[in-house]
């Protein structure tokens, strides 16, 4: 792979990862289409997988898409067999349904358990674009391509992006309740330093002073010795 496909395509899961959730091992649904595509021109499908997505993964089928590789006959053994050492991905379907279908009701509306899709289907792929967060991989005649994500997808990420920027009054209310007070803009105002004042319950009343020219004074009586003769 070029190193300038392989930048786009790292960029590309980059996108997935942060905006909604894909993590590594990236679990990978294989159609049918795929399987017998990548048969017919020996293509290794996990190694293949494994470069394009830039990361771990590990392939499922369905067994509805299983029944389909059933029913090409003998002389598709090989395709039969390959697609046996993938993981199978329950679709709870007892009566095997068409291929595209079954994969669009294991995706669902919201592909909430996020997942890839290797497909050959074009009917498939135009589904899966309307569907956002939907990686979709298929086959360039003998090169495997990650297609660039769709308008829904784009329009999803950015509606996340314009949410998570619009903090709600609530929210900014509960941050400025939590802030510490040594952060805030403001320093707090030192509190003078000087004498303290007097308990009030402490303090004698002074006794109100005498008016002036008053001549009532308090004398002691004299107390004059007397000599006995």
């Amino acid at each position: 792979m070029r190193q300038k496909r392989a930048k786009t395509y790292k960029k590309l899961m980059k996108l997935y990862s942060r905006s909604f959730g894909f993590r590594q091992p990236y679990q990978v649904l294989v159609d049918s289409t795929f399987c017998t595509y990548a048969a017919q021109n020996k293509i290794d499908i996990p190694k293949q997988l494994g470069v394009v997505l830039q990361g771990q993964q590990k392939q499922m089928i369905t067994q509805c898409s299983m029944v389909e590789l059933y029913n090409l006959g003998p002389s598709h053994q090989a395709v039969v067999d390959m697609a046996k050492t993938f993981e199978r991905r329950k679709c709870n379907h007892r009566e095997a349904i068409p291929n595209d279908d079954c994969i669009k009701s294991v995706v669902g509306d919201t592909n909430k358990h996020r997942y890839v899709v290797a497909t050959q289907s074009q009917p498939l792929r135009v589904s899966l674009r309307a569907i956002p967060s939907v990686p979709i991989v298929h086959i360039n005649r003998v090169v495997m391509v990650l297609e660039p994500p769709s308008d829904t997808t784009l329009r999803a990420k950015a509606l996340q992006e314009a949410d998570a920027q619009a903090a709600k009054p609530t929210e900014l209310a509960a941050i400025a309740s939590t802030t510490p007070v040594a952060e805030s803009s403001e320093p707090p105002r030192k509190k003078r330093k000087g004498p303290k004042e007097p308990n009030p319950l402490s303090v004698k009343k002074k006794k109100p002073k005498a008016p002036q020219g008053s001549t009532a004074t308090a004398t002691k009586p004299s107390t004059s010795k007397t000599s006995h003769h």
